[in-house]
């Protein structure tokens, strides 16, 4: 089977065959049918993360599953699955508690190596997916099998970017009714969290990007507003919006510190600030220390959009089969795994919305 490896940090992969190691007892050896490229990836291809080379890069796809370890009972043979980036076990604390985006199968999954190289390295997967491949093996935490007419290259979507961008909106803010929200970032993750807060029923949503194209898409998914900061100042444009006050809800979903200062900022009094955004290993987050503790806003994290996969991935698929969900207006590029470097560098250059390998 052929996967693209990452073998050196900020350099192209390199799209060769290779073999992969014997499934153990939880594996699944799945075909890769679609994968999504996302802002993840490419931080850690740069050698933004502290992940170890090599390793198979793509953590969000679907596809079908072609063999099962002895004790997988999840899925079985023939069934199409998504790929999450995050697996549930269901057993351990945090799946017990409602926290399974922080199961503690998690460090594991990482870690094991999945693909014997041509020069006798192993290789690892990201997130333990590994979807610029052909084929991957995953734990069975990892799947979540679908029954849904949806095409593959919607789907795949799910397996991250627009679970992590719709829960955001859904599950970490909970935004409610009539609420005014700011989104500044809207890529793939930033447009999954217009439309979910316009599916929360949000009456003001202000899209912020620097990108016409994707402030353009952004109307087209449900946002009311938009704000090009490279021509007016976000933090004012947001406040001439809400009567000087500031959103209820404000979300960053690039991951650059200073641009999450500026969500705090353009939240109002006592209002929700969500980050979203994966930032630089090595940076950090200041903010004004009295303001912060007197505004009353509330500032949290969100990991993965606080997604339950087993809960939230056909709840999700129930939501694009309504027509709820658009996740056709996502998919801007498509290209084959070959051309996989092309594919991140339209990332890079913020050319359309998400780009997908099939």
């Amino acid at each position: 089977m052929r996967a693209a490896v990452a073998y050196e940090a900020g350099q192209p992969l390199v799209v060769e065959e290779v073999s992969a190691l014997p499934l153990g007892p939880r594996d699944v050896r799945v075909e890769v049918r679609a994968s999504g490229i996302c802002h993840t990836d490419v931080s850690v291809i740069d050698g933004l993360m502290s992940i170890p080379f090599p390793f198979v890069p793509g953590h969000e796809g679907c596809g079908v599953v072609e063999e099962v370890g002895r004790e997988v009972r999840r899925v079985r043979v023939g069934e199409r699955v998504l790929v999450a980036v995050a697996p549930a076990c269901g057993t351990c604390w945090w799946c017990v508690h409602g926290l399974s985006n922080h199961c503690e199968l998690n460090s594991q999954v990482m870690a094991l190596p999945r693909w014997q190289l041509g020069d006798g390295r192993s290789a690892t997967a990201l997130c333990g997916c590994g979807t610029f491949s052909e084929s991957m093996v995953v734990h069975e935490a990892s799947l979540v099998p679908v029954e849904t007419g949806l095409a593959d290259e919607e789907l795949a979507l799910l397996g991250c970017g627009v679970t992590t961008g719709l829960g955001a909106a859904l599950n970490t803010a909970r935004v409610t009714p009539g609420a005014s929200v700011a989104v500044i970032g809207c890529g793939g993750v930033g447009q999954s969290v217009v439309q979910g807060a316009r599916i929360a029923g949000a009456a003001l949503i202000i899209a912020i990007d620097p990108v016409e194209g994707r402030r353009q898409a952004s109307l087209k998914v449900g946002a009311t507003h938009v704000v090009d900061p490279a021509v007016a100042d976000p933090i004012e444009s947001v406040r001439a919006l809400t009567h000087g006050r500031g959103v209820d809800y404000s979300f960053e979903v690039v991951g650059r510190p200073e641009l999450m200062v500026q969500a705090h900022e353009m939240a109002r009094a006592g209002g929700t600030v969500t980050l979203v955004g994966m930032p630089p290993g090595d940076s950090t987050l200041a903010l004004p220390a009295v303001q912060a503790v007197f505004s009353g806003k509330h500032v949290v994290g969100s990991v993965v959009g606080d997604a339950q996969i087993l809960r939230d991935f056909p709840r999700f698929v129930a939501l694009a089969e309504a027509g709820l969900l658009d996740l056709g207006s996502l998919v801007s590029n498509r290209i084959k795994l070959d051309d996989i470097n092309d594919g991140i560098e339209m990332l890079r250059k913020a050319e359309g919305v998400r780009t997908v390998v099939g």
